[in-house]
């Protein structure tokens, strides 16, 4: 059972006393909550014990806000690496701002954090429906990115000249560290600045969170990518695909594009660690029982194989060896030292994959992201992200949601299922 000690309380910079101007609208109470756990032996053991079971607040319109929306003026900021669905949230944000409440003051600031920083030089665009009307058809963010630190006072300076009362901030779980480190300093500043995070990595990997949006197009553009390893394997004598896909600390991308597209027979994720030895030997097998074979590896996979860069990147995190060109090497090598014919295509879409606009589906979660952000925001809640859990929007404190990084769990249901659609060995140590 998860630990009982989870806290979802929400920070809030005070009582709401403005009545919303939304009107026709299902209004969410303060009072409702999503019990964290699902299975219900873990939740008769708080019951038992006296206790209230972890829950999470339910995301939604209040009705009563706290900014008077005649008054306020929002930020957002997109920060890391690309994702499918980033101008569909910054849209989404623009839009419910202007036509649920009226609040017709929103900058965008360029480049990250960057765009906090005056010496940058970035002017923040002031964002209309106009200037955003269809900007959710294409990929990327038009606001620009950037990754790595920035100085969190001069960052709350900026806001504070400003008199920007929300900022938005879209990104992963560095981003979100900075984030809540600016709520932290506006706090003790005593300002009223509420910070309100949207989670985006497409790995898929923040904690208390079932889904980011882009991972749903990410593991569609995925699948064509194994569509295509697969065509190039059933095409020559002996052949392999070998696709190398996003996942640095977890392999949700390769492991649901796995299960989307069965013709994959070996998934290889940070998670689960393998021997070379094992791999190649099944994977020969493989091929002398089939005459062609699917690789899928996560790009954090089988680290422990490769020599530490001891880099890091803007970011902070640790610079990865490329598992797809050593696992290339390999079976070239291995082939070749049995004196086997192989023919092996290596694919690499990662860049094409975080690039391309969101699919419907993603689409639509990023529409009610967006929405559910400036919910959040105009009641004044702060330090906060919104989340999505057992199909219901959530708030989520960012402490809890960057306190540790979600992951496959090797003895879990996701795996099993990879194991029983790829049919590769369940222990390659």
């Amino acid at each position: 059972m998860e630990n009982t000690t989870l806290d979802f309380g929400i920070e809030r910079l005070g009582e709401c006393r403005i009545l919303s101007p939304l009107a026709g609208m299902r209004f969410t109470r303060d009072v409702q909550r999503l019990i964290y756990h699902n299975d219900p032996a873990d939740i008769r053991v708080f019951f038992d014990a006296g206790k209230e079971p972890p829950a999470m607040e339910v995301a939604g319109p209040r009705e009563r806000i706290f900014f008077d929306p005649a008054e306020l003026r929002c930020g957002i900021v997109t920060c890391g690496g690309l994702c499918p669905g980033l101008n569909d949230v910054i849209r989404a944000i623009v839009m419910s701002l202007y036509h649920h409440y009226g609040a017709n003051k929103v900058y965008g600031f360029l480049y990250g954090f960057e765009g906090l920083i005056p010496h940058y030089g970035h002017t923040p665009l002031e964002l209309t429906p106009k200037s955003v009307g269809d900007v959710n058809k294409f990929g990327g963010t038009f606001l620009g990115s950037s990754r790595g630190p920035q100085d969190i006072s001069e960052m709350v300076d900026t806001l504070e000249r400003m008199n920007i009362g929300i900022l938005f901030t879209i990104g992963g779980d560095g981003t979100l560290r900075g984030a809540c480190a600016i709520s932290e300093e506006v706090s003790r500043r005593g300002l009223r600045i509420a910070i309100v995070g949207i989670p985006k990595t497409i790995d898929n990997d923040v904690s208390f969170i079932d889904r980011s949006f882009g991972f749903m197009t990410a593991g569609s553009e995925a699948r064509k990518a194994i569509a295509s390893a697969h065509s190039e394997a059933c095409g020559a004598r002996n052949g392999v695909g070998l696709v190398k896909l996003m996942g640095r600390d977890s392999g949700f991308i390769a492991a649901y594009a796995v299960l989307a597209d069965n013709e994959v027979n070996f998934c290889l994720i940070p998670e689960v660690p393998f021997s070379l030895e094992v791999f190649l030997d099944a994977l020969e097998k493989r091929l002398r029982y089939r005459g062609h074979a699917v690789v899928v590896a996560a790009e954090g996979a089988g680290q422990h194989l490769l020599e530490a860069t001891r880099e890091r990147d803007a970011s902070g995190n640790i610079r990865f060896n490329d598992i797809g060109i050593f696992l290339r090497d390999k079976i070239k090598e291995h082939f070749s030292k049995i004196g086997m014919e192989m023919n092996l295509k290596y694919i690499d879409p990662s860049y094409i994959i975080r690039s391309v606009p969101a699919d419907a589906n993603d689409a639509a979660f990023c529409l009610l992201l967006g929405h559910n952000a400036v919910h959040a925001g105009m009641t004044g809640r702060t330090n906060m992200v919104v989340g999505h859990w057992h199909d219901e929007f959530t708030h989520v404190p960012i402490p809890l949601a960057v306190s540790r990084r979600k992951e496959i769990d090797p003895k879990g249901r996701v795996w099993s299922s990879v194991l029983a659609a790829t049919g590769q060995p369940a222990d390659m140590r």
